[in-house]
């Protein structure tokens, strides 16, 4: 056995035999690891999230919506061209099984929607709404049109430039594409920026795709069966996402295919009741939506305060130009990457346009907005919590008192919601962090084992402790990915305009024929 190898073995006991310590003292040490990561991150969560002078609107935000517009206009709206074809391969239309790769078309975009459809559609979206007012859902909508061209720029690129292995597994993503993708151009430093992605991929899978996730979700579990130790529902958790992400790529894939079909239809199902029970103010609210988009009716800012909002909850949602999406798509049975460019632009629509665009209109017609008498605004501050002490309104009491307006027990199935929202994200996130793992620190069954072991420990110690600058921080390593990954893709994009054009050429010709299944 190598020395790298029995060091890699050393971590993973070491990790397995620390777990119970670990649990048990995330409690006492959340002051001190707080007041650590707080001066010592401070600056780079602030680099990150710090806004245009003037304003309250954060220029990663304007970096992501810009990128966005860049890539709709270069592809010619393609998100709206193919999206019928984008159906029909997700339906298997075009798929040919002994193409290489390790998932389906529709098994690639359920674990790649199951990394981005989370808590931030519901507690995310009640803070948007509850600050920029109805009128930010219809720029939440917009933003969420267009991202849809970056989800298709950075997934094409996956597939094209990913690592496929003689036993049929296969590695992609951005840290792929950007150092063989610069290095065909002819460009330097492409090696550079995929290992800062990778590093910044590895501590966004760690917090906000890891910790963050678990202590939501013992929030919302304790919240409904009474207090109790965190560390509880971290092991649980722990030990059924291990069971799961020990499998692969391919056992990530067979739950997340069932899982979030489910998930979806639970919360859009339980969004479409309340809609009907009160059928009678949806053309008000679709009203309110409208009105509020351009003269920013209630809304601290104005007008302003409804756009900001609006792009902060898609870009904060859909992910859209992060590129971690493209990781799990570059894992998909093809022979044509601009197929799954085509396939994951459908991303942002169900995330964004879709299940974000539920709870904004739930959270409108169930009245739970509280308006300010004395300012006329409405009472949600940044943190998600109340200006004024008006109610309860954070992010996700504020979700759960609009779903309980209409039918007393459904703020239950929001807890279930959540607790799978949490899961899934969770296993997608794994993935994510295990290929940046491995890009930085070599493939084989060891190395992989490591992360997967420390992954599991940090979902205890996320889920019994409160790390709020950790969180922070994670969340800002997430958006310094798109960063990276978007500087990458400016530069990298007319490779994209080649595939699509020779594609659309065959299929246009006849000569791509659906597959005969």
């Amino acid at each position: 056995m190598t020395l790298k190898s029995k060091l890699m073995l050393s971590l993973a006991a070491l990790s397995t035999s620390a777990l119970p310590a670990l649990a048990q003292e995330a409690g006492s040490l959340d002051e001190k690891v707080n007041a650590v990561f707080a001066a010592s991150t401070g600056w780079f969560v602030t680099l990150i999230f710090s806004p245009f002078p003037g304003t309250n609107f954060p220029w990663i935000v304007m970096w992501l919506v810009i990128a966005a517009t860049v890539f709709t206009l270069y592809f010619g709206f393609v998100q709206f061209r193919y999206f019928r074809h984008a159906i029909q391969l997700v339906k298997g239309d075009y798929s040919d099984p002994n193409d290489a790769g390790e998932v389906s078309h529709f098994q690639a975009l359920a674990t790649a929607l199951s990394g981005t459809v989370g808590l931030g559609n519901i507690a995310g979206v009640a803070v948007a709404v509850g600050i920029g007012g109805p009128g930010a859902t219809f720029w939440m909508i917009l933003a969420g049109l267009m991202g849809m061209a970056s989800k298709f720029t950075e997934c094409t690129l996956g597939v094209k430039y990913r690592n496929e292995y003689p036993d049929g597994s296969v590695s992609g993503g951005p840290m792929y594409y950007i150092s063989k993708g610069f290095s065909e151009l002819g460009l330097p430093g492409g090696k550079i920026l995929a290992v800062l992605f990778s590093i910044f991929c590895i501590l966004g899978a760690l917090g906000g795709g890891n910790m963050f996730q678990a202590n939501q979700a013992h929030a919302q579990i304790s919240g409904i069966v009474g207090d109790y130790p965190g560390w509880i529902t971290g092991i649980i958790f722990a030990a059924v996402v291990f069971a799961v992400i020990v499998g692969g790529i391919k056992s990530i894939a067979n739950v997340t295919e069932k899982v979030v079909p489910i998930m979806g239809i639970l919360y859009v199902g339980a969004a479409l009741i309340i809609i009907l029970v009160n059928y009678d103010k949806i053309g008000w609210a679709f009203g309110q939506i409208f009105a509020g988009a351009f003269t920013g009716l209630g809304v601290a800012g104005g007008f302003v305060g409804a756009l900001i909002q609006g792009f902060k909850r898609a870009a904060f949602s859909n992910e859209a130009g992060v590129g971690s999406a493209a990781i799990a798509h570059s894992a998909v049975k093809t022979k044509e990457p601009i197929t799954e460019g085509f396939v994951s632009l459908l991303e942002p629509l169900i995330d964004t346009v879709v299940i974000c665009t539920m709870t904004a209109l739930v959270i409108t017609i169930s009245g739970q907005l509280i308006i300010d008498p004395a300012s006329g605004n409405y009472v949600l501050n940044e943190a998600g919590s109340a200006i004024a002490t008006v109610g309860n309104t954070s992010g996700v009491s504020l979700t759960s008192a609009a779903f309980g307006s209409g039918i007393s027990w459904f703020p239950y199935v929001l807890a279930l919601a959540v607790v799978l929202f949490a899961f899934s994200t969770m296993i997608s996130w794994s993935y994510y962090g295990l290929k940046a793992w491995t890009y930085l620190f070599g493939e084989g069954s060891t190395s992989e084992l490591v992360f997967k072991v420390i992954f599991c420990v940090f979902i205890v110690i996320g889920a019994a402790a409160s790390l709020g600058p950790v969180i922070d921080f994670s969340d800002a390593a997430i958006f310094a990915m798109a960063v990276v990954n978007i500087t990458a893709l400016y530069f990298l994009m007319k490779l994209v305009k080649v595939e699509l054009e020779s594609y659309s050429a065959r299929l246009k010709s006849g000569e791509i024929k659906k597959f005969a299944h």
